[in-house]
């Protein structure tokens, strides 16, 4: 019995300098006897044009400066969004190294931020020609995350920053509205596809309504606007490039859209269906660019028919019977 206790106070000896040696190590504290440094000095001061980002599962997207403008260089400098990347460039300038979590390698891997075990890494480079490269990794608490810079051990804790800041994917960092017009301007919207010719025009009140309709027929008002919202405000998946590649299939487009206006002709050209994601390619006329659109957004015309702009007829209600 003696025996036992003791070995039951020896484990608990060695588990409570377990738990004071994990909250030496991990506990956040300043990194300097006077409080904080930089995290990256002479960044702040330097203008980067160009940045990588790669996350934990190779994907990788780079953006680049040319000419004072960000672009994606991978979809022929496709136009970014500078108003969503200043912003994380200022806060990636503006770490300090305030709150230390660790000062040795042993913890990288287990806080996300080791060479080959990170969320996020993140590649800056200025125009002096200088390099920087943040590794973005867990995230204790809300809106905190552990970071470190490649060629240092010493690992922080920081605010305001998270893997989620720094997407893999185009769209995070580009205008997700690939081509946008005013109905108040369209006079006339052409449809065509593997089911027909559809034009809609406008009556007098200026609501949408289909050329040809029968007094008997009823118009779908809400598939019509829906269809013709869809056209005028292309929303895309993600951009491609400039060159018109033979399996975008437009040279036989499966659909093609004509917004009429007083002074100016736009198609819009629905090209091949991805297999694997379930896209289609678009092109503008006034754009330069091929992008990819969500499915929910192309499928109505590429596959709409007469019929789905038709409300169904009314189903007579039976008449009642003699009992």
């Amino acid at each position: 019995m003696m025996n036992l206790n003791r070995n039951q106070v020896i484990l608990a000896v060695v588990l409570v300098a377990q738990v004071a040696l994990s909250v030496l190590v991990f506990w956040p504290r300043r990194g300097t006897a006077g409080g904080s440094e930089p995290f990256f000095a002479g960044l702040e001061d330097a203008e980067v044009v160009a940045m990588t980002v790669t996350d934990n599962e190779g994907k990788s997207i780079t953006l680049r400066k040319v000419t004072g403008k960000w672009v994606l260089p991978s979809a022929d400098d496709y136009p970014c969004d500078a108003g969503r990347i200043t912003p994380l460039l200022d806060k990636v300038a503006a770490l300090t190294t305030q709150r230390l979590v660790t000062r040795t390698d042993a913890s990288h891997k287990r806080l996300k931020v080791a060479t080959d075990d990170f969320l996020r890494r993140v590649e800056l480079e200025t125009a002096d020609g200088a390099s920087y490269m943040l590794y973005i990794g867990s995230s204790p608490s809300y809106g905190a995350s552990h970071v470190r810079a490649e060629g240092r051990n010493e690992t922080y804790l920081v605010g305001d920053l998270s893997q989620w800041d720094f997407g893999v994917n185009p769209v995070p960092w580009v205008d997700s509205t690939y081509f946008s017009v005013s109905q108040e301007n369209i006079e006339q919207v052409t449809l065509m596809n593997a089911n027909g010719t559809f034009t809609f025009g406008k009556d007098d009140e200026g609501n949408w309504t289909l050329v040809g309709l029968s007094e008997e027929e009823e118009l779908d008002t809400a598939e019509v606007n829906s269809v013709i919202g869809k056209v005028t405000s292309v929303l895309m998946n993600r951009p491609l490039g400039k060159e018109k590649l033979a399996e975008y299939g437009m040279d036989n487009p499966l659909a093609v859209v004509t917004l009429q206006k007083e002074d100016e002709t736009i198609t819009v050209s629905f090209g091949a269906q991805d297999a694997d994601d379930s896209t289609y390619v678009v092109n503008v006329s006034t754009s330069p660019y091929y992008v990819r659109v969500n499915e929910y957004n192309a499928r109505p015309l590429v596959e709409n028919t007469r019929s789905d702009f038709i409300k169904p007829p009314a189903t007579p209600t039976p008449a009642a019977t003699a009992s």
